[in-house]
């Protein structure tokens, strides 16, 4: 089945390509969630080096996964491939299998592609809650089990690689690199070329990374822990944490519907314009959010969406005020931009009409209206595309082998 495969049967799936290849592949338990869930480790090969796969880091992006699973798939059917890089290949199936439970419930080809629907299952969690970023030292909070299984793991393995999968829901493909991979950065182009998957020309979600447009980005020197978010929110990151051991860890971004828009190399002629268009949009939809908020309380078990949302919108004016301070880059960057204007509110929205369904139906029918109307004006601005699961999947599993190839030359 070509989709997105959820919890329950991604670990169905992955004891199906174990028991069909048993020599090839194995799977094992690295740790529990939170809410006691195993952390599925699947492997295939057994050479010497070590490369990682982490999928589900965020509950709203679950075509990790069924990359992960397309890519041990190929490995089982085709060991020559690890053999030749002398490696043992790792695929951490969901890092997050607690949240991925709460955003199942959309297959997104099935009977259409539908961004409504896509937003009526919405769920990420807040920030501190997202198992890929690590308590800032000095704070006092401890780590979710989750990152610390993770962490766990980069020690044991001391990957020469390791390969995080996410999936924006509307935009363009990018990827971030801890280092520079001579040649890496042009194969990527390539491929999403070949896939017909527009470049994000300059992502907004990582203000930090050093821009080499279109559609890449690398760490700068002197950065090896922190990662910060556009709202100011800092934390350490496991992306960064095995930088102690050499390894490169590559981001693949994949989004759902593309924007052809954000791929526009062309200077914008009014930054400060669309900079303050952009704030004020997001702005102006929080608001009316929150004018819509009564006191109703979430039932118990959906208390992280109402968390979750309500921490977007007490970070909007932040977000809002680092959109406003951009003074110049592409056409395509400002379109990123105005996505992310959207893409906030609606967030926000969508998981605020989920958790308060059953205790205020009012609100959230008023909340319905605004995902609808909002997912409307969304399509129409940006001229929305969909891209294939097979074509997102691709990208990650292309990305994953040029990459594994030369960093293992």
């Amino acid at each position: 089945m070509v989709g997105y495969p959820g919890v329950d049967e991604l670990e169905r799936r992955a004891r199906a390509l174990v028991a069909a290849a048993p020599g090839a592949l194995r799977l094992r338990a690295v740790g529990e969630s939170r809410g006691g869930r195993p952390l599925w480790v699947l492997s295939a090969g057994h050479g010497e080096r070590q490369i990682l796969t982490v999928a589900g880091a965020h509950a709203n992006e679950p075509v990790g996964g069924a990359s992960a699973l397309r890519l041990a798939r190929l490995l089982a059917h085709r060991p020559e491939i690890p053999e030749a890089l002398g490696c043992t290949w790792h695929f951490l199936l969901c890092l997050d299998p607690d949240g991925a439970r709460l955003a199942h419930g959309w297959q997104p080809e099935e009977p259409a592609t539908s961004l409504t629907e896509c937003h009526r299952h919405f769920y990420r969690p807040e920030f501190a809650c997202q198992p890929e970023s690590l308590p800032v030292p000095g704070t006092g909070r401890e780590p979710l089990p989750e990152s610390a299984a993770l962490v766990r793991l980069l020690d044991e393995l001391r990957p020469v690689a390791q390969f995080t999968l996410h999936g924006i829901e509307v935009g363009g493909a990018f990827t971030l690199q801890t280092r520079r991979v001579p040649g890496a950065a042009r194969a990527f182009r390539e491929t999403a070329a070949l896939l017909r998957i527009p470049l994000d020309h300059r992502p907004y979600d990582a203000p930090d990374w050093q821009p080499d447009p279109p559609g890449v980005l690398r760490l700068p020197e002197g950065n090896t822990g922190s990662e910060r978010d556009p709202s100011g929110y800092v934390a350490e990151s496991t992306w960064l944490y095995p930088w102690r051991y050499g390894t490169l860890t590559a981001v693949v971004e994949a989004p759902a519907w593309s924007a052809p828009a954000v791929s526009d190399p062309r200077p914008e002629p009014d930054p400060r314009g669309e900079a303050a268009r952009a704030a004020e949009l997001l702005l102006g939809r929080t608001r009316e959010i929150t004018e819509l908020l009564g006191d109703g309380v979430p039932d118990e078990d959906l208390l992280p969406l109402h968390t979750a949302a309500r921490e977007l919108l007490d970070v909007a004016p932040s977000i809002a005020a680092t959109c406003a301070d951009e003074r110049g880059g592409s056409r395509g960057h400002f379109a990123t931009l105005g996505v992310a204007a959207r893409r906030i509110p609606l967030r926000a929205a969508a998981m605020l009409r989920r958790a308060l369904a059953g205790t205020a139906p009012g609100t959230a029918c008023a909340l319905t209206d605004l995902v609808h109307e909002w997912c409307r004006e969304l399509d129409k601005t940006y001229e929305l595309r969909w891209i294939p699961v097979s074509a997102q999947t691709a990208l990650h599993v292309r990305t994953m082998l040029d990459v594994a190839r030369r960093v293992c030359d």
